[in-house]
């Protein structure tokens, strides 16, 4: 630590706090730890430090424990007010613990220690990330690997084929943010792509992407039940639970990430034990746990600390600091920012006077209390605090004060009127200067002088004791007796000295009641200034309890109590737990709670299951009615193989109480399946296929772990069940290939659930078909011909075989498209025709047609060749002209000229529609004019566009027009109007 030079010490004289109006050194600002970017634009560093003083201080900085010379080292540092500025920092010179010393007359002060280090975040390797190759239904694991850095705290997510599609959190996704790898439970064919991880400093601002990592999902079903400590992998995606094995989750936990992460917030010593991670989905469940210790340490908290003073010259002085934490904090002391010995007794002297630190440190941290003393010498004096006239009831106590401002201590002397008073029975001068009278009379009223002395003088002061009537209480409470709901009044009266003005303050169980924040329950009836009777409106439980009614003026107080019992319905039992199970019923024991006054006539106890949501119902017990002197019950008609919490809900003749806090989750015990599965049918499929589907059990009535189901079918003609197992619980269906099946034949199917306990009942018998064969022959005399650029049309014979569901048309390019790539169009079976869309014009394609049903395709017809015609002109008609007759207009347009590879033109197409009307009238014309009429008022538009034999034009020229009345008016009105809506377009098909 720096050794300053010495201060001269300050002789302090009695002043007022007004008069005193310098002091030390307290700070405001301090340095913090600085974590500077070794890429940092900005290129200075800029360390804290401002403390209010009066005069103002002066600044000095050390780094390790060694002054920074302003003057030889000015081109790296510049003194800012307080703060120092490190310019252009070096790391091999700049890093290190810094404080500031903040200086004025009255002594030196030590800030805080605060660190400078660099901070950096280097590139990924640039080195190519392998392909990861997952099957469809397993997990995978993304390694971030991140670059080197510091400091250690990195945050990750994950960008999956460019920025900034950021990887979503949730049940089947998990990134680790201690390593940055990416977890996903079960891959899908979604999740194909090139990931990157982004690695981030909040220290530095900084954020780095890997390079590209491939995942590639391979198509094969996978049946998980493994899973890592912080991700489950599973098929299906698994629902992620937590509990704490000996007792309830913390009230200050967090789930995160979809049930990923548990955070506990704020961790206490009753916070450790063993957490349980449990992945459940329907092919049952596994478990994954850890221990949690919470370390008995603690950072340093003060139990007593220093403070700003003034003392006496000469007076023994004990400067101490305490401060508790685990480890034991160690103090350490400084005077004027000097060490000095670890405890302060000293007698005082003036040389005593300056800046005292206390610093309590562990290596959780430190602890910093500042103060100033100030050790001052003067004679007595009362300027500022004489002794004052005082009021005390009569046969009570009265202390008159004597505090003189004095250094050293004075001593004391007291009397009355002319008297000079000593210490007897009534009668006692303090140490302090206090003079105590008890037991007082009306001859104790008069004038009493104080008389201060010590070695730089003396002083008195004279102040005059009056002696009143004591209070008394004349009307108590009484104890009371209600029930919730209802009201009451305590009463409260006295009597007192009619000088004096009296309160009444009413407390319940040593609190004082606040009339105002508590008026909803509590009210003061106004019935004359010594009554202070207390209405209680709308009772609760919560205001039983013993009421004291004190009656207080300025000199004394008197107080009464009364008891109130308030009679409700019961309070909550406690201890709720399951004793006894089996596979539909489990035995509840509880502790019965508060009767609140009234005896518990019944118990109501209620359930809730992993599948209720949340939601409590009545449970079936028995006995059907829970007497309220018991305290076990058995709960009936549960589910086997059930996770359950329970809550017990006592009920009086004054209504029901609260529930119980929920049981610790237990589990019913294994059953054989109850319910069968419903809605058995099928039937359809693939050629030689029996396909036989039902609606699956709800989990609730599994029973038991390992559950499935047991699909039997036969012939209906034969006796002879076939049975097969099918170990999803999940599935809906089961597809029975057999070569030797014939098409459409009769089968009788049921099916019914199993577990690891045993099987269920069937189902009821379903009648169902198998499947019928595929079409035999192909559709015959396949035509069809172009219609336009982009359209055809096809139509064929249609087949004879009663089991053709419909027909697919499916068409390519010749030449240019592979087969796999062609145009597909489904027509039903009762059509022989299609149009074909979608086509590039003047090509050739090939066209083929096959029959369908739900056993598969027919084979197909021959090929038939179309080939589409030349593209429809792509110029537009270009308006020339527009004359307005009497009800009438004139349109007309240069001849279009197709390109060489286009349509030649057979005409024009003219569309009349007045604005804001849905409907338009079509013209036709081989001319490049028209005449179009004129109806009625308001906005037109016309179309122009050409026409041919591949279709029609696609641009558009456009000019408004506006007729404001008909008859002969018509043609000067348009005339004036704005210009006409023309339009000349390509691609709309009139």
């Amino acid at each position: 630590m720096w050794l300053g030079s010495l201060f001269e010490p300050l002789a302090f004289v009695c002043l007022s706090a007004d008069e005193a109006t310098g002091y030390g050194p307290v700070f405001e600002e301090q340095p913090v730890d600085t974590i500077y970017p070794e890429e940092s634009p900005e290129a200075k560093i800029t360390m804290s430090c401002r403390a209010r003083a009066n005069p103002p201080a002066t600044y000095k900085w050390m780094l390790d424990n060694v002054e920074i010379d302003l003057n030889t080292q000015s081109s790296h540092y510049d003194l800012v007010g307080g703060n120092l500025v490190i310019s252009s920092p070096i790391k091999t010179k700049h890093v290190g613990q810094y404080f500031c010393l903040a200086t004025n007359i009255y002594g030196t002060v030590a800030s805080r220690e605060a660190s400078v280090q660099f901070g950096y975040l280097d590139l990924f390797s640039s080195e190519e990330r392998e392909s990861v190759y997952v099957k469809e239904g397993q997990g995978a694991v993304l390694l971030c690997a991140p670059p080197p850095h510091y400091p250690g705290t990195l945050s990750f997510r994950w960008i999956l084929n460019e920025f900034p599609t950021f990887i979503p959190l949730d049940k089947r996704r998990f990134v680790s943010q201690i390593t940055g790898n990416l977890y996903i439970s079960k891959v899908d064919s979604s999740d194909s792509g090139n990931y990157s991880c982004i690695a981030s400093s909040q220290s530095i601002s900084k954020s780095v992407f890997s390079n590209y990592i491939p995942l590639v999902p391979l198509a094969e079903r996978y049946a998980p039940n493994i899973q890592t400590s912080q991700s489950a992998f599973r098929n299906p995606v698994p629902e992620i639970r937590w509990k704490k094995l000996e007792g309830k989750l913390p009230s200050n936990h967090e789930v995160r990430m979809a049930g990923a992460n548990l955070h506990l917030y704020n961790v206490q010593f009753e916070d450790a034990g063993r957490y349980q991670c449990e992945a459940v989905n329907s092919k049952g469940k596994d478990y994954h746990a850890a221990r949690v210790s919470v370390e008995g340490e603690e950072s340093p908290v003060w139990v007593e600390h220093i403070s700003s003073t003034e003392k006496d010259l000469g007076r023994d002085y004990t400067m101490s600091c305490t401060a508790s934490g685990k480890p034991q904090p160690r103090i350490r002391w400084l005077k004027n920012g000097q060490p000095v010995k670890s405890q302060l007794n000293i007698s005082l002297t003036f040389d005593d006077s300056g800046m005292y630190q206390c610093i309590a440190e562990s290596h959780h941290g430190l602890l910093y209390a500042n103060a100033e003393l100030r050790v001052y010498a003067c004679a007595p004096t009362f300027e500022h605090n004489p002794v004052k006239r005082v009021l005390a009831p009569k046969n009570g106590r009265v202390v008159i004060d004597c505090r003189p401002k004095a250094a050293p201590k004075p001593s004391f002397s007291w009397s009355k009127d002319t008297e000079l008073l000593h210490n007897s029975t009534r009668l006692s001068i303090w140490e302090d200067g206090s003079l105590e009278i008890l037991n007082l009379t009306r001859a104790d009223e008069g004038r009493y002088t104080c008389f201060a002395e010590n070695d730089r003088g003396k002083a008195n002061s004279t102040g005059s004791l009056l002696v009143t009537d004591s209070t008394k209480i004349t009307l108590a409470p009484s104890n009371a007796d209600v029930k919730v709901g209802e009201d009451t009044t305590m009463q409260c009266a006295a009597s007192h000295d009619p000088s004096l003005d009296i309160t009444f303050i009413w407390s319940l169980d040593d609190r004082v009641i606040d009339l105002h924040e508590e008026s909803r329950h509590y009210e003061r009836t106004l019935n004359g200034s010594s009554n202070g009777e207390l209405l209680i409106k709308n009772l609760h439980l919560k205001h039983a309890g013993r009421y004291t009614c004190t009656a207080q003026t300025p000199i004394d107080n008197v107080t009464a109590s009364a008891h109130l019992v308030v009679r409700g319905p019961p309070g909550a039992p406690g201890g709720v737990r399951v004793v006894k199970k089996a596979d539909k019923n489990v035995t509840l024991q509880w502790s019965r709670g508060a009767d609140n006054h009234n005896p518990i006539s019944k118990y109501t106890i209620q359930y809730r299951d992993s599948f209720s949501q949340d939601v409590w119902k009545n449970a079936t017990t028995s006995p059907p009615d829970v007497e309220g002197n018991t305290e076990m019950a058995t709960v009936v008609e549960l589910f086997p193989w059930t996770e359950y919490e329970f809550r017990v809900i006592a009920t009086s003749s004054l209504g029901k109480g609260e529930p119980s806090s929920p049981s610790p989750r237990d589990k019913t015990l294994e059953a054989f399946p109850m319910v069968a599965p419903s809605d058995v049918g099928g039937g359809g499929g693939t050629s030689r296929e029996l396909t036989i589907t039902w609606t699956p059990v709800q989990p609730q009535y599994y029973s038991g772990p390992d559950f499935g189901y047991i699909v039997a079918f036969k012939p209906q003609d034969e006796s002879q069940w076939m049975r097969v197992t099918v170990a999803d619980p999940q599935a809906k269906r089961y597809v029975h290939k057999d070569s030797s099946i014939p098409p459409m034949t009769q089968y009788h199917v049921k099916v019914k659930a199993f577990n690891r306990k045993g099987e269920g009942p069937f189902s009821l018998t379903a009648t169902i078909y198998s499947a019928q064969d595929a079409p035999s022959e192909a559709p015959g005399r396949v035509d069809g011909k172009a219609l336009s650029a982009t359209d055809a049309i096809v139509w064929w014979q249609p087949l004879s075989q009663s089991n053709v569901d419909g027909y697919q048309v499916k068409y390519w390019k010749n030449k240019e498209d592979s087969e796999g790539g062609a145009q597909r169009v489904v027509v039903p079976g009762s059509e022989n025709h299609t149009r074909l869309e979608g086509m590039k014009p003047d090509s050739h394609y090939l066209v083929e047609v096959r029959g369908y049903n739900s056993a598969g395709y027919g084979p197909a017809s021959e090929h038939l060749q179309i080939h589409t015609k030349r593209p429809p002109p792509s110029r537009a008609p270009k308006i020339i002209g527009k004359k307005f007759k009497v009800q009438s207009v004139n349109i007309a347009w240069e001849q279009v000229k197709p390109l060489a590879n286009e349509s030649s033109i057979d005409g024009y197409k003219v569309l009349l529609r007045q604005q804001g009307h849905s409907t338009a009238t079509l013209y036709a014309t081989h001319e490049q004019h028209i005449d179009l009429p004129l109806h009625t008022d308001g906005n037109y538009v016309v179309e122009v566009r050409a026409h041919s034999e591949g279709g029609d034009g696609a641009q558009k020229v456009t000019y408004p027009f506006l007729c404001l009345s008909g008859g002969s008016a018509v043609s000067a009105m348009c005339h004036r109007a704005l210009p006409l809506l023309l339009v000349a377009s390509l691609g709309l098909n009139l």
